[in-house]
């Protein structure tokens, strides 16, 4: 049976959301994730990308040179953690992937200091996640929908349903408001200031989950006017601390391509 519409970025990549959930994934855009990664990971997004846009140009769909008009540049940020970094891939400013890697101080050891101990290296935590968050918006003042994404994370982990006191949740409401009282820029309050450290800011730790992340994600669009998420912010860190296991961990295969039928 021929393919009888093209392969979409949301058949393949889940999360995606709106207007990019229904572009068809074009030659051009899996040739500009590939260099953005510079070696494709096996089973990534470089990779899930080429098979259906190869999908796609046999089945006379998309042309060889054709780019989908939403996806824009493709973005791999790094942000590094003790002894971890975290690679984050975007298509459209919305998250499709991540992978760890072994950072400076890596030993290769079990993680300590979490309820997760044991787990392998290439699970993070909710923790970690916004640790990340902490350095890949360092300088980004903080506002009510990092402070929703935040109280959503910590919530995540501790399986608590209120804000603990002193939490890093608490933190950053405290933060937000802050924020909204002070004009100068040069006094606002970081999401710098609020994550770094924020393991040991929280009662307890957890593996990052697709369901954190879609939680967190949420509570981040529902706090901003726009319904927007930050590119490099709360919700994306988590995201993509999610996405771990879906491309590094476990030997989970390849999204499935439902639409493709040959």
């Amino acid at each position: 049976m021929s393919q009888q519409q093209p392969i979409r970025y949301g058949d393949v990549f889940p999360a995606v959301t709106g207007e990019l959930a229904r572009e068809a994934v074009a030659p051009r855009d899996a040739a500009m994730m590939q260099t953005a990664e510079n070696q494709t990971q096996k089973g990534g997004p470089a990779a899930t990308m080429q098979s259906a846009a190869d999908r796609n140009e046999q089945a006379g769909l998309v042309g060889h040179g054709q780019a989908s008009p939403v996806p824009g540049v493709q973005a791999v940020i790094e942000t590094d953690i003790p002894g971890r970094r975290i690679i984050t891939e975007s298509v459209g400013g919305q998250v499709v992937g991540g992978f760890t890697a072994p950072g400076p101080l890596d030993t290769g050891a079990p993680v300590t200091g979490s309820p997760a101990a044991t787990r392998a290296r290439d699970v993070v935590t909710v923790g970690e996640a916004l640790e990340a968050a902490a350095l890949s918006a360092v300088n980004k003042p903080v506002d009510r929908r990092d402070a929703a994404a935040v109280q959503a994370a910590e919530m995540m982990a501790t399986g608590l349903s209120e804000t603990l006191p002193g939490g890093v949740a608490a933190q950053a409401q405290s933060a937000a408001v802050w924020n909204e009282r002070t004009a100068p820029a040069s006094q606002k309050t970081t999401l710098g200031d609020v994550l770094t450290d924020a393991t040991a800011k929280m009662a307890a730790d957890k593996a990052v989950t697709r369901e954190d992340a879609e939680k967190v994600a949420a509570a981040e669009l529902r706090n901003d006017p726009c319904l927007t998420a930050h590119p490099t912010g709360v919700a994306a860190s988590v995201a993509a601390a999610a996405s771990v296991r879906l491309w590094r961990g476990g030997g989970v295969d390849p999204p499935p391509f439902p639409l493709a039928h040959r």
